[in-house]
């Protein structure tokens, strides 16, 4: 899986736009959480989307909680660890944390099904 590193404020300011054009994921890390590497591990084992289908960032929190806490902000989403959001035509249309993370929601969400 290749995530794209979300670790600047400039980043987020465009994903709003980018989602017009194809769904944009986000998944929310801590780094010192043993749930959220195995959250995350799970994820990218289930991951079978190209980069032409969405666009997938991830967010380290520990580091980056300034963006963290923009994103909940930006798309009405409260914070929590691990998190996963799906963005699609500027809203949040899909927000998952720790075992209720569901690949195949987010899959029917991606594919309109």
């Amino acid at each position: 899986m290749n995530w794209v590193q979300l670790n600047e404020e400039t980043q987020l300011e465009k994903l709003s736009p980018l989602s017009f054009q194809k769904p944009v994921l986000i998944f929310k890390h801590s780094t010192r959480c043993s749930v959220s590497l195995m959250a995350k591990r799970s994820f990218e084992n289930d991951w079978n989307f190209s980069k032409e289908e969405v666009i997938p960032y991830f967010l380290d929190l520990i580091s980056f909680r300034n963006i963290s806490n923009l994103v909940a902000n930006q798309f009405h989403v409260e914070h929590e660890s691990p998190q996963l959001i799906l963005i699609k035509d500027g809203k949040a249309i899909y927000h998952a944390t720790h075992s209720d993370i569901n690949f195949n929601e987010l899959a029917k969400l991606v594919l309109g099904t």
